[in-house]
């Protein structure tokens, strides 16, 4: 795990070297062990190092044979030593026991379709020489090549101007250039209103976007970088076809899973029996795919635990890496209020796997008195993250270096309550569009006073906007998600602001969306919670979190290789006999204890509601009595989401996602 970032200046000036410079010492919590530089004419990289797998040998930038293709890679290829041997058999030599090094011959091997081969989370760049072309110098360049994988696991942050592209793993590195205008985007702060987070591929820095999952991006050194443009490698609504329909195979290996591709792996019969392959049920191959999985996810030179709460995800995890590393360790975060805390059940669930067990108990004031470097590490402003940070900080006061997350299985699973509550709002939406639009929107206005006051009046809000203005969000579904609904947005923000259809994160939902539509309804949300809330929410503030600590994080259930097998399931085997998550049920049922698998689901979430009001009240009240003079919003809309929470009106959610972006803006943008 690394922080790599980088710059290209075609203005003959030589900033590029010193633009790195000035970038690379900002992340030295993601890479506290090393670091590394490499510059050639318009270009410079840089990157600071965590170190995980071959301590001594894996210095970055590292480099092919004949140093030609140079690489910084952020994140860990997990097939490495797979693809290494395959390498090593048409001719690449290696010095290393490395995955970068692995990664740098799998470029030269395969330029751009290296991609398509690798197993695991990364963002990475290549300097490659070899395409040299001639520049507006008369000198030989070559050109940069950018790639995140498919599902965002690791972020990858860029800006580009005519003359200059810029890059880095957080957007806070960007800014430390001094290249980049410290403007915040309103178009994106849209978003962060509607959602609580900045959706892809915008960031809240004017002209900084994200480099969106699932893509990659080719810089030629002799062209203005204004001509590079992000270009699509995979999209998981493709896998559920066969090869013949995509032309392209998730894992890049022809043959690797049978010529069929996914479609071989399961050929149902109506009882979801594995016809033709003979490997047994569904869940026999879930079970075999996820046992691979938390395998791979455990190589490490370094000491490997388990993020353990009590629920489905994080217990199985737990189960299959005792299974695999005796004395796994093990890590769950208390609390004093009995009803939020998860520790009785995760001390007990590890109690039966065996595992090193450790709790962090935590409390409201000790929060406080933590709040404004736990606010401070945030790459981008989030109502979630706050989590992470502390059972990161407690991962790593324990030794640890590398932890693995269930991020993850509610989204392949099918663990939140959208998968039930989208079909309904669709079916609102389709009767809403037969209805006249004052018709609507008078029934809007009575649904939503009818619910104020009463505990369901966030949850009516968001159905009154559904009903009134469904064209207002790209897909029903988003209206489930939606923190704010979009007409408090525009009081926010002082007036409607029209034209959201043209804005980079609304195209990048309603592509999703449209996409989503063509599967059935299970597989559809699985599609819209892996491209908005987990990629826009949980991941981003996995990474930023966790590495603030200097902590890798890896999540297994988000293997691509089993994420596209679950999407290619018919939907009837997702929603197996209605149980919870019933396909990974399903495959771990002789592991998993009844209490884990039968208690309401309840999430990893901190008691912000009784914080709020008691502990953490002041701090945030007086935080959202003086807003950033950056922060465009409108303060009596702000204090008023404050005193609606104070009187049961609005959930915890909406003043604390206004109080963190404040803080967030005076920090950045001050």
């Amino acid at each position: 795990m690394c922080g790599i970032c980088g710059a290209i200046d075609l203005s003959n000036s030589g900033d590029a070297a010193a633009l790195v410079q000035r970038m690379t010492p900002t992340m030295i919590h993601r890479g506290p062990d090393d670091q590394g530089y490499l510059s050639g004419g318009p270009l410079a990289l840089g990157m600071r190092r965590l170190s995980i797998i071959d301590l001594e040998g894996g210095h970055q930038p590292i480099f092919n044979e004949d140093g030609s293709v140079g690489v910084v890679l952020n994140g860990e290829i997990y097939n490495f030593q797979e693809l290494r041997e395959k390498l090593a058999d048409r001719g690449h030599s290696f010095r290393t026991r490395s995955d970068s090094e692995v990664l740098a011959h799998a470029y030269e091997e395969w330029g751009p379709e290296c991609v398509d081969h690798l197993r695991g989370m990364f963002a990475f760049a290549v300097y490659d020489r070899r395409t040299s072309q001639e520049g507006s110098d008369g000198e030989l360049r070559g050109r940069l090549f950018l790639a995140r994988d498919r599902l965002g696991i690791k972020p990858l942050y860029y800006y580009q101007d005519q003359e200059r592209l810029l890059f880095a793993s957080e957007v806070r590195t960007l800014l430390a250039s001094g290249a980049i205008p410290r403007k915040l985007s309103q178009a994106a702060l849209e978003s962060y209103l509607l959602f609580g987070s900045v959706c892809e591929p915008m960031t809240l820095i004017d002209g900084v976007f994200s480099l969106p999952p699932g893509h990659r991006m080719t810089v030629p050194l002799a062209a203005q970088t204004a001509a590079a443009t992000p270009e699509s490698y995979w999209n998981i609504a493709e896998q559920g076809r066969s090869d013949g329909e995509t032309g392209r195979r998730g894992d890049g290996e022809k043959g690797r899973h049978g010529e069929a591709g996914t479609r071989r792996w399961f050929d149902a019969d109506g009882n979801g029996q594995m016809n033709g392959s003979g490997k047994g049920s569904a869940s026999h191959q879930v079970r075999k795919l996820l046992e691979e999985s938390v395998r791979q996810h455990l190589t490490a030179d370094v000491p490997v635990g388990v993020f353990l709460s009590s629920g489905i995800d994080s217990t199985s995890l737990a189960a299959l890496a005792s299974r695999e590393v005796a004395g796994v360790h093990t890590f769950t975060v208390a609390f004093p209020e009995a009803e939020f805390s998860e520790a009785a059940i995760a001390r007990r669930t590890a109690e039966k796997f065996g595992t090193t067990h450790q709790e962090l108990l935590l409390s409201g004031d000790d929060l406080l008195a933590r709040l404004d470097e736990a606010v401070g590490a945030l790459d981008q402003p989030s109502i979630d993250g706050i989590n992470t940070y502390f059972v990161s900080w407690g991962a790593r006061q324990a030794g640890l270096k590398v932890a693995l997350s269930g991020l993850g299985g509610d989204e392949v699973f099918g663990g939140y309550s959208t998968f039930r509550r989208t079909p309904q709002y669709q079916k609102i939406s389709a009767l809403g569009s037969r209805v006249p639009k004052g018709w609507r929107s008078a029934m809007a206005a009575a649904l939503s006073g009818a619910g104020e006051g009463t505990v369901r009046a966030d949850a009516t809000r968001k159905l009154a906007a559904l009903w009134d203005a469904p064209e207002s969000l790209p897909h029903p579904y988003f209206f489930a998600r939606a923190l704010f609904t979009p007409r408090q947005v525009a009081e926010l923000m002082k007036g409607d602001k029209t034209g959201r259809r043209d804005l980079p994160w609304w195209n990048w939902l309603a592509e999703n969306a449209q996409q989503a539509d063509h599967r059935d309804s299970f597989t559809a949300v699985s599609w819209m919670e892996t491209r908005s809330y987990l990629v826009s929410t949980l991941l981003r503030d996995t990474d930023s979190m966790s590495m603030a600590h200097s902590l890798e994080v890896r999540v297994p259930f988000l293997d691509h290789l089993l994420v596209e097998f679950v999407t290619a399931l018919p939907e009837k085997l997702k929603r197996h006999n209605g149980t919870p998550k019933g396909l990974l049920v399903g495959a771990l049922e002789d592991l998993l204890p009844p209490e884990v698998v039968y208690q309401p689901k309840r999430g990893f979430t901190f008691p912000w509601a009784i914080w709020l009001r008691g502990p953490l009240k002041k701090r945030v009240a007086k935080g959202l009595a003086e807003l950033s003079p950056d922060l465009d919003i409108n303060q009596e809309s702000t204090v008023g989401v404050w005193y609606n929470y104070l009187s049961g009106h609005t959930s915890w959610a909406r003043p604390w996602s206004l109080y963190v972006l404040n803080e967030w803006t005076k920090r950045h943008l001050g």
